[in-house]
């Protein structure tokens, strides 16, 4: 579990970025459930053929993409985009220590790319098109 500082502080920031989307992205967002969590599970992990151990998972998407939504699809549950808040700090090198910042600026741009890189995938854009997008 992570300190309540640094939750706090990615909170913040994941607010200012969710706030700043453009128009098109924000109503993804407003018909999505967006889940922040500390870490994804073991069993998530492995359930997407990862190794618990050794593989971090900064977000998820679940749901359809508009490209491939269908009248038949109306009464399926929401996208959920995840966004997991341990792995996106530790790819950032963020660190609080003594009242003092390491590496802010590295933790809004992680928080922002792995944010579109999920909307991304609601868009029907995948791995490599994200990727080439900058957004990987």
């Amino acid at each position: 579990m992570l300190p309540q500082q640094l939750r706090d502080t990615f909170d913040a920031i994941l607010e200012d970025e969710l706030a700043a989307l453009p128009p098109q992205a924000a109503a993804v967002v407003e018909e999505s459930a967006v889940i922040v969590e500390d870490e994804p599970s073991p069993a998530l992990l492995e359930s997407l053929g990862m190794d618990p151990s050794a593989d971090d998972l900064c977000g998820l998407h679940d749901g359809i993409p508009e490209t491939e939504q269908s009248v038949d699809d109306t009464y399926m549950l929401p996208t959920q985009i995840m966004l997991f808040r341990g792995p996106i700090i530790r790819l950032a090198g963020y660190r609080l220590a003594n009242g003092r910042e390491e590496n802010r600026g590295e933790l809004i741009e992680q928080v922002r790319i792995t944010l579109l890189h999920e909307i991304g995938h609601q868009f029907g854009l995948d791995e490599d098109d994200l990727a080439d997008l900058g957004y990987d």
